[in-house]
Formats: C-alpha cells, structure tokens, sequence
C-alpha cells in the first residue's frame, strides 16, 4: 500500500517526525474523548515506528 522504504524517508529527523505526529494525533484524540480515532492513530505510530526504527530499509544503501 505505502513504501514506507523510499529514499524519501532516509532521514532520521523526518522518520521521527511522522512517527511522533501519529503519536501525538493519538494522544489528542484520547484526551479529546474520541478513543476510536486515538487507537487509530496511535496504531499508525507504532507501526510507522517499527517500519522507520526496526525494519527500514531503503533502496540502494545502508540504514
């Protein structure tokens, strides 16, 4: 569905970035009484975190 492995996302600070605004989406979400979409959210953190910090790998050279 996403290449979450494109060159685009080898930076660091962008991998952090999207991750710790899917983080804080969830966050707000949960504290403004929406817990369906502060689930969703945090869900999308913790994958995009496990793509960008565990499992990236980009085309053409090392992490």
């Amino acid at each position: 569905m996403f290449d979450l492995d494109d060159m685009f996302y080898r930076p660091f600070w962008i991998r952090l970035l999207l991750v710790a605004l899917a983080l804080g989406w969830g966050l707000f979400e949960f504290l403004s009484g929406a817990p369906f979409f502060g689930a969703s959210f945090v869900a999308i953190g913790l994958y995009a975190g496990w793509r960008f910090f565990v499992t990236f790998n980009p085309p053409g050279g090392d992490r």
